[in-house]
This record gives C-alpha cells, structure tokens and sequence, in this order.
C-alpha cells in the first residue's frame, strides 16, 4: 500500500504501531545519537513471540550500522537489575528497547535504569521523551519544541 516507510506516498491515511518493522530505523538513530557507541544492547522480553526472529531482523541492521548487538533478556522485572548491571561488561554504548507492552508498562523503571547506568537509550513511543528536570519518579509525555 506504500512505497517505502521513508517515503509512503499518497494519500491514504489510518494508524499502525508498526513497532517491529520500525526498530532497526531506532538502531540507526541511535547509532547517529550515540556515535561513540561500537555496541548496543536490544533489551527484548523473550516470553514474547517471535522474540528470535525479532533479533535476527536486529541484528542484520546492526551489522548495516557498523554496530555489534549485544541481546539483554528480560522478560519478569526481577530480571531488569542483571540485564542493565551486564551493560558494562558488554561494553554497550546505547541501548535499544523493544516494542512490548511489558516494557510499555514499565517505562519509568526502564528510564531510571537507564538513567543510573548512564546508557544513552532509545525506546518505543514518545511517552519517553526525557524533559527538563526530569527525575525518575516521572514521565514526561509534553512536548518542549
């Protein structure tokens, strides 16, 4: 129905989420966001389905963006803290957040996480927007031009 997601054309209009189909464009803004970064973490839940068709998707766009993937598996909230400690040791530079609706409904957890290991991260929704003074107790969904 369209010629490209960079460049749909025409003139239909409607609404998808398109998650999936749009994270290896994230990878790529945040390779450009974070260019110091050689490897980036994909945090992805994997009691989702197709979770590992998923990550062969990613990393095929890792590898067109020069980065190495590193694969982080959370899929309970007890799992976050050791997903987010092994940063470090895999050397991450950024993380890329799946589209789920476990991570969605988490999304402050996952940004103060983020915030404490001082990984640059990109995730699904505007809902993340970090604001001026923001602290991890809040979310930030205004947009500041």
């Amino acid at each position: 129905m369209v010629t490209s997601l960079a460049r749909p054309g025409g003139n239909l209009t409607g609404f998808s989420l398109m998650g999936g189909e749009l994270t290896p464009k994230r990878l790529e803004l945040l390779s450009e966001l974070a260019p110091q970064a050689k490897v980036a973490a994909l945090l992805v839940n994997p009691n989702m389905p197709g979770t590992e068709l998923f990550i062969a998707d990613i990393q095929a766009a890792a590898c067109v963006t020069g980065l190495q993937l590193a694969i982080l598996r959370a899929g309970a909230e007890e799992e976050f803290e050791t997903a987010f400690a092994s940063l470090g040791q895999l050397h991450a530079g950024a993380l890329l957040v799946a589209a789920d609706v476990f991570f969605s409904t988490r999304r402050n957890q996952l940004v103060a996480l983020a915030a404490r290991h001082a990984v640059p991260a990109i995730y699904f929704g505007r809902v993340y927007a970090v604001c001026r003074g923001w602290r991890p107790d809040q979310l930030c969904t205004e947009h500041h031009g």
